[in-house]
């Protein structure tokens, strides 16, 4: 066995190893959350990776997405991210789309062809597409909640989407997935109020999305094992 990998079989036993690398995940959205469920995958040695964003790391990034130092800005987020994913586990298969997902170009990505489908985009309609798409493919999907504005990492938990509550977004996807007779979707909310702000734009902070980027990979982790924890 790859000593990389020596301390995952340790919890999760050989054979692991060998089923996840064999896997296939795609992962919408590579910023707060999906930088670090896109990284908790390679280290836990998914084989074949799939990363969607068209944005380019900002200064204002910095302060929570893993792939954002001042030597990447202005450089596009899936290559940086592939960058250093490569240098996690050579031996990973990554494929990188520089676009941002809407249903006018959903055609583009082949969802039977993956294993898990990793939702951390931020639009509504962005959301309910790739809902829809892996749904309509059998293709087990999570998708992740509002992140920002809020101060406790502790507060995220899993739930399918018809037990959520307090969370906006998860409020206004539920309503659109209920209206399209869309069930059984597992999401990562949070029930804490967001702070009040009165910026422009909402505020997030380093180990908030981080946090809900780790509980995404490790469901997928074990979803993926059929482990139930």
């Amino acid at each position: 066995m790859n000593e990389q990998f020596l301390r995952t079989s340790l919890v999760l036993g050989e054979s692991a190893i060998d089923i996840l690398s064999s896997k296939k995940v795609i992962v919408f959205g590579i910023g707060g959350v999906g930088g670090f469920v896109a990284e908790a995958l390679a280290r836990s040695g998914i084989g074949k990776l799939t990363l969607v964003d068209n944005d380019v790391v900002s200064e204002s990034n910095i302060n929570r997405q893993i792939i954002a130092l001042h030597s990447t800005i202005n450089k596009y987020k899936v290559d940086v991210m592939k960058e250093r994913l490569f240098d996690i586990n050579p031996n990973m298969e990554i494929t990188t789309k520089k676009c941002f997902f809407l249903p006018e170009n959903e055609s583009d990505i082949d969802y039977s062809l993956f294993d898990y489908v990793v939702d951390a985009v931020d639009t509504v309609t962005a959301k309910i597409c790739i809902i829809e798409k892996a749904k309509k493919n059998n293709v087990p999907v999570i998708s992740c909640m509002g992140t920002v504005n809020k101060l406790n990492p502790m507060g995220f938990k899993i739930a399918d989407i018809s037990k959520t509550s307090v969370c906006p977004l998860a409020r206004v996807l539920r309503k659109e997935l209920k209206n399209r007779n869309i069930k059984n979707v597992k999401v990562v909310y949070s029930e804490e109020k967001p702070a009040i702000v009165t910026k422009e734009f909402p505020g997030s902070l380093s180990f908030v999305p981080g946090a809900a980027g780790f509980l995404i990979a490790s469901e997928v982790v074990k979803d993926l094992l059929n482990i139930k924890v």
